[in-house]
């Protein structure tokens, strides 16, 4: 795996940084479906504290990026549905610039969760089924202004204090996934499905996926 998973790829590829509108994407008409499953895509934004590198004792010297939830206690990381004119990495992307209003580079798939939410119930996912792959974003930019600040806030906090304020447990996991990827460049089989390029026509290979209800 990569140190830049987005390498090649135009627009918010290697970075997010071009986006240059302040609406956030709305809407379900570009949504992508699989099987009764809403397709997410999201990240987990850090930084390291006083310029460290990455080494075997790093965890306390990384810091995420958390936003607060528009419907709830807790801190999430930014995700939003993949949509169908957009790789998961662009998707990722976005809404790592739409919810915490940030830039950066992809670091790695860390792999895909399910998960279940009433809000997302919907004719094609009556089950508020979900499906979120996830990615470790580096930050190198913070803007002052972005799509979703009026409704969101966010913060920068240690690794423990995310497990302790993350509101799902499966994001908890992700951001595991997260620790063990940027400690050795693994990540747990388990959980890492293959990340298929394009599900519009086609099924996901076989995957071993974490299913949790929320």
């Amino acid at each position: 795996m990569g140190d830049n998973i987005c390498s090649g790829l135009h627009g918010v590829a290697a970075s997010n940084g071009d986006l240059p509108s302040l609406v956030a994407r709305t809407g379900r008409y570009q949504q992508r479906y699989d099987n009764g499953y809403r397709l997410v895509a999201g990240c987990v934004p850090f930084r390291y504290r006083y310029g460290c590198s990455i080494d075997k004792d790093m965890q306390d010297d990384l810091e995420v990026l958390m936003v607060t939830t528009q419907g709830g206690p807790g801190l999430l990381f930014p995700k939003g549905g993949w949509e169908t004119d957009e790789t998961a990495e662009e998707a990722a992307c976005r809404e790592a610039y739409e919810e915490a209003g940030v830039r950066g580079d992809l670091k790695g798939y860390l792999g895909s969760w399910d998960f279940k939410s009433k809000r997302l119930q919907s004719p094609h996912s009556p089950e508020g089924r979900c499906r979120a792959y996830m990615f470790a974003l580096i930050v190198k930019e913070e803007l002052a202004s972005w799509p979703e600040q009026d409704s969101r806030e966010r913060c920068w906090i240690s690794v423990a204090e995310a497990m302790e304020k993350c509101r799902y447990e499966w994001m908890k996991s992700v951001l595991e996934q997260c620790i063990l990827h940027l400690n050795t460049g693994q990540v747990n089989t388990f959980a890492a499905a293959a990340l298929p390029s394009n599900l519009l026509n086609t099924e996901p290979p076989c995957p071993s996926h974490l299913r949790v209800k929320v």
